[in-house]
C-alpha cells in the first residue's frame, strides 16, 4: 500500500472516530466534503481516489462542515513520510478561500490543530468532534484583553455579591469584619493580585502557559477562581477544566468555586454530571479518573476546554498523566506548593541509574517544561518565607522527640537486639529507621509517642482542649494501633469527655474516610466539643492517617502535626508541614441572658512533633547532590517458565485399532466460547450483587473495591473465581486488570481494549508529551511497540547490545540508528510510565 493510501485510511478512521460523517446516516447528514476527484465506497471507505499529493484542482483535501452545512475547518493531508507542517501555508490559503478559522494538518501518524486567529499549530492525538469545534468557534481569544482587564481586591467579591458596597454593615467600620465573615466574601490579598498581574504580563507577551509556585495556605483556589473569571469575562475561555490529584479534593474544589463564582458560572464534578457537563462553565475532575483506560480520549475532544488548571501540578500532571493535560488545546495554568530549589542539579551523565531523587527532580522539571518555564522560573513565586514575613503564614515550632530506641534506630549503627531463631539459638538482629513498623515493632514505643504528644500538644486557646491535630503513620495497621492508643490515653486524661472518638483513623480502608476528613475541616466530626458549650469545634481532636489529608487539604485551625514515621521525600515533607501553616482566628460567642460577647484568639503558631528526626534530615543530612547507585535491573525477556512435568499414572496398553473419525478446525470467535462468557457473566452478577463493592467503586475507592472482591468473592467454593480464570474467560490478547474488569461490570467501559489499541494509546501519550517530528514518527512507532511488547528487544536495548538486532523482525539495527536521540528517550519513558504487565499475554 502506498504511503498516500496509508495516510488516507488513518485519517478517515480518525475522522469517523471523532463523529465526522462521510455519508448521510441516522445521526445526521454528511459533514465532510472531499476533493472533487475522490470517490469513497460506502461502509468500507476504501476507494481512495488519486494521489492527493498530486492533485491540481486547488480543492481542499477534506472540508469539515458545521451543523448548518457551512465550512468550519479544512484538513490538509500529507503522505506518511512528510511532516504535516509542510502543508501549513497551502492549508492557510484554502482556509481563507473558504472563510474558515480552523486547520487540521495530518499525515495519519502526526496531527496538528491550528486556530488561524490565535497562535501556532499544536499537536493533537485525536481530531476535534463537530460539537467541540462548534464550541471552540463560539469564542475569539484576545490576549490583549486579558492584559488590560482591571483586577482589584474585590474582583471575586463583586461576583459573590455585586451590591456588597451598598450594605449598611459594609459602610460601618465597626461591623465590616463581621459582615465580610457572615457573607463569606473573599478579597484578594496583595500577593494574589501580584500573581494575577504576572499572568497578565505573560499573556501580553503571547504566552499561553503559566505556573504559580505558591506555598501551602496562600489561597491558590481563590486565585484560580479569579483567573477563571478573568478568562471568561474577557472572552478568552468559555469552559474551564480544573484537575486535582485526589478524590477528596474534587468536592473541596467544587464547593470553593460555587462559593466564589456561582452567581456567574456553573461548576460541576464530571463523574456526577456525565450527561450534562457541557452545560457547565467549570468542570472538576481527578486526573486519575480521566487517565484510567485513557477515558479522556473517549469522553472529550481536544477543543472542549479553553482553560485548563492543574491543582498541585507537580502531582496531578506528573509522569505520563501529563498526556491528559497536553491532550487539550487552550490556555494552561499550573498551581503548585512545592518549591524548586530543594533539589540541586544531579549529574546528567548518571541519569540512567534511576536514582529516585533524580526521578523526583525530573518530575519537577517536567512540571516547569509543561508550563513553559524551562528555565525553572515560574510565572509567579511566593514562598513560605514570603508568607511568614508578610504575616499571612506561620512557621512551625519543631518538637524533636526521640525515644531511646528510635534514637538508636536513626543512628548509623542501628538498634541491635538478641532474639531466638527457629532453632532456639540466640542471634543478633539490627534494625534501622526504615524498619520501624515493617520489621521492628514496639508497642511501648508507640505508647511513648502518644503520651509525649498528648502532654505537650498545643491547646485550643478558647476551650483548653487538645488542639486539632493530624498524625501521620507509616501504614494502615500502624494507624490502627496509634488510634487505639490515643483513645485509651485520652480516656484516662479526660474522663467522661470522649467515647473512643478523641482520635479517628482516616485512611483509604476506612469507610467514609473522605467524608471524615471533610467533617474534621468543617468542625463537626463526631459532633462538637464537649469542653465549651456553643464553641464550634470538632469533638474529634485527632485524625490519624497515612497518605490522606496531605496535598491540598484545607483545615486552617490545625495546631499540631505529628510525624510518627521517617520521611525521605522532600516533596512529601513540605506538603505535610504545609497543613499547619495557615493563619486562623478562633471565635466563640458567649450568650448569657440578653448579653452576647464574642471572644477571639489568633493562631500564633503550630507544633510539628518530629519523632524521627525528619527536620534534622532535611536540614543537615539530606545530600541534595548525591547520586545513588542502584542494583542492576533483573534481566527480562527470558521467556516463560517451562511447564511442570506430566503426572505419572498407572500404565494401560490399548491393542485395538482407533482410527481418526473426524477432524474439524473451529476458530473461537472474538466474543469467546460460551462457557467462558457464562463464567464471566456469572462473576458480573456476583459483583453487582455485592453492595459493598458497588458502594466503594461508585465513590471512587477503586482499591477498596478490589480488596473486597479479592477477599469476599475470589477462591470461594462453587465457582472459585480468580483473576487468572477471568482473564482466560475474556479471551483477550493481553493481561486484563481487575480494575478493568470492575469498570466493565459497572458499565464504565463497554469492552476490553486489545493489546494494539492500548499500544496506540500509550504511544499517543508519548507523542503528546514529547512532540516528536514527523521524520522520526514511523520508526518511533515501530521501536516503541517492539520495546513495550518484546522482552527480548528490551533486554538487547537495555544492555545496549544493538548488533543483536541485525536480524530482528520487529526492529532492526538500521531502525535503531535512525532513531537518533529517541533511542534513549523511549526506553526511559517506558520504564517510568508504561505498565508492561498490561501487555503480557
Amino acid at each position: 500500500m502506498s504511503k498516500e493510501a496509508k495516510a488516507r485510511i488513518l485519517i478517515n478512521d480518525l475522522l469517523r472516530r471523532s463523529g465526522w460523517r462521510f455519508f448521510d446516516d441516522e445521526t445526521g447528514p454528511a459533514n465532510i466534503a472531499l476533493e472533487a476527484h475522490v470517490k469513497l465506497k460506502k461502509k468500507t471507505l476504501d476507494a481512495l481516489g488519486d494521489d492527493f499529493e498530486k492533485t491540481g484542482d486547488g480543492f481542499v483535501d477534506y472540508l469539515l462542515l458545521d451543523g448548518r452545512g457551512f465550512p468550519i475547518a479544512v484538513l490538509e493531508a500529507k503522505r506518511e513520510n512528510l511532516d504535516p507542517l509542510v502543508g501549513k501555508e497551502k492549508a492557510r490559503q484554502y482556509a481563507r478561500s473558504q472563510n474558515v478559522r480552523f486547520v487540521i494538518l495530518s499525515n495519519g501518524n502526526l496531527h496538528y490543530f491550528w486556530d488561524l486567529e490565535h497562535g501556532n499549530p499544536t499537536i493533537i492525538t485525536e481530531f476535534p468532534t463537530p460539537e467541540s469545534l462548534g464550541h471552540f468557534h463560539a469564542f475569539t481569544p484576545n490576549p490583549d484583553v486579558i492584559a488590560t482587564e482591571k483586577i482589584e481586591a474585590d474582583y471575586v467579591a463583586v461576583t459573590q455579591n455585586p451590591n456588597y458596597r451598598n450594605d449598611p454593615r459594609w459602610n460601618d467600620a465597626a461591623q465590616r469584619d463581621a459582615f465580610i465573615k457572615d457573607a463569606e466574601l473573599k478579597f484578594l490579598r496583595l500577593y494574589q493580585l501580584r500573581a494575577i498581574a504576572a499572568l497578565q504580563a505573560a499573556a501580553r507577551k503571547g504566552q499561553t502557559r503559566f505556573l504559580f509556585e505558591m506555598a501551602t495556605g496562600t489561597g491558590k483556589t481563590l486565585i484560580a477562581a479569579a483567573v477563571i473569571k478573568l478568562f471568561m469575562r474577557t472572552g478568552n475561555a468559555k469552559r474551564a477544566l480544573f484537575l486535582v490529584d485526589r478524590i477528596e479534593l474534587e468536592d473541596q474544589a467544587k464547593k470553593r468555586f460555587v462559593q466564589f463564582l456561582k452567581n456567574d458560572y456553573r461548576t460541576v464534578i464530571y463523574k456526577e454530571n456525565r450527561d450534562d457537563w457541557r452545560k457547565a462553565d467549570i468542570v472538576v475532575s481527578t486526573v486519575q479518573s480521566l487517565q484510567f483506560n485513557n477515558k479522556y480520549r473517549r469522553l472529550f475532544s481536544p477543543t472542549d476546554f479553553d482553560l485548563l488548571i492543574s491543582d498541585e501540578a507537580h502531582r496531578s500532571i506528573s509522569g505520563n498523566s501529563r498526556a491528559v493535560f497536553e491532550y487539550f488545546i487552550g490556555y494552561k495554568l499550573g498551581l503548585t506548593a512545592t518549591p524548586k530549589d530543594y533539589l540541586k542539579k544531579i549529574d546528567p551523565a548518571r541519569i540512567n541509574q534511576r536514582d529516585p531523587r533524580e526521578w523526583e527532580r525530573r518530575q519537577l522539571m517536567d512540571t516547569y517544561k509543561t508550563f513553559g518555564c524551562e528555565s525553572g522560573t515560574p510565572t509567579f513565586r511566593y514562598s513560605l518565607i514570603d508568607g511568614v514575613r508578610e504575616d499571612y503564614l506561620l512557621n512551625p515550632v519543631v518538637v524533636d522527640a526521640r525515644t531511646e530506641i528510635t534514637t538508636e534506630l536513626l543512628a548509623e549503627e542501628g538498634y541491635s537486639v538478641m532474639s531466638e531463631n527457629e532453632d532456639g539459638e540466640l542471634v543478633e538482629q539490627t534494625f534501622f529507621g526504615r524498619d520501624f513498623e515493617k520489621r521492628f515493632f514496639s508497642d511501648e514505643t508507640n505508647r511513648v509517642f502518644c503520651d509525649t504528644f498528648l502532654k505537650n500538644a498545643l491547646r485550643d486557646p478558647l476551650s483548653g482542649e487538645i488542639g486539632k491535630s493530624i498524625v501521620f503513620c507509616i501504614r494502615q495497621d500502624h494507624a490502627t494501633r496509634i488510634t487505639q492508643k490515643l483513645n485509651e490515653l485520652a480516656h484516662a486524661m479526660f474522663p467522661g469527655k470522649y467515647n473512643s472518638d478523641f482520635a479517628v483513623q482516616v485512611t483509604s480502608r476506612i469507610d467514609e474516610a473522605q467524608q471524615m476528613a471533610i467533617s474534621f475541616a468543617n468542625n463537626n466530626l463526631n459532633g462538637h466539643t464537649s469542653f465549651l458549650d456553643g464553641h464550634i469545634s470538632s469533638k474529634t481532636r485527632v485524625c490519624v492517617t497515612v497518605g490522606m489529608m496531605t496535598t491540598g487539604y484545607d483545615c486552617e485551625d490545625i495546631l499540631n502535626i505529628v510525624l510518627l514515621r521517617p520521611i525521605f521525600s522532600p516533596t512529601d515533607f513540605i506538603q505535610i508541614k504545609g497543613r499547619g501553616t495557615r493563619t486562623y482566628t478562633f471565635r466563640y460567642v458567649e450568650k448569657e441572658g440578653g448579653r452576647t460577647e464574642e471572644h477571639t484568639k489568633q493562631k500564633e503558631r503550630f507544633k510539628l512533633f518530629d519523632f524521627f528526626a525528619n527536620c534534622e534530615y532535611f536540614e543537615e543530612k539530606f545530600n541534595y547532590d548525591e547520586v545513588i547507585k542502584l542494583p542492576p535491573l533483573r534481566p527480562t525477556g527470558l521467556g516463560p517458565e517451562p511447564p511442570p512435568p506430566p503426572l505419572v499414572s498407572p500404565a494401560f496398553t490399548n491393542v485395538n485399532p482407533d482410527p481418526l473419525a473426524e477432524y474439524v478446525e473451529i476458530p473461537v470467535p472474538l466474543h469467546g466460547m460460551k462457557i467462558d462468557r457464562k463464567f464471566f457473566e456469572k462473576f458480573e452478577d456476583k459483583v453487582k450483587a455485592a453492595l459493598e463493592v458497588r458502594e466503594r467503586y461508585e465513590r471512587g475507592d477503586i482499591k477498596g473495591a478490589e480488596e473486597v472482591v479479592v477477599t469476599a468473592l475470589f477462591n470461594k467454593p462453587e465457582d472459585f473465581f480468580n483473576l487468572d480464570k477471568l482473564r482466560k474467560a475474556v479471551q483477550l490478547d493481553r493481561r486484563v486488570t481487575l480494575r478493568e474488569i470492575l469498570a466493565k461490570v459497572f458499565g464504565e467501559i463497554d469492552r476490553f481494549k486489545t493489546k494494539d489499541e492500548l499500544l496506540e494509546e500509550e504511544l499517543a501519550k508519548f507523542v503528546s508529551i514529547y512532540k516528536p517530528d514527523a521524520m522520526h514518527m514511523p520508526v518511533i512507532r515501530q521501536f516503541f511497540k517492539a520495546y513495550v511488547t518484546d522482552g527480548g528487544v528490551r533486554a538487547i536495548v537495555d544492555s545496549r547490545e544493538f548488533p543483536k538486532l541485525a536480524d530482528n523482525p520487529k526492529v532492526s539495527l538500521a531502525d535503531v540508528r535512525a532513531l537518533d536521540q529517541w533511542r534513549d528517550v523511549i526506553p526511559e519513558y517506558v520504564k517510568d510510565y508504561v505498565s508492561l504487565n498490561a501487555f503480557a499475554a
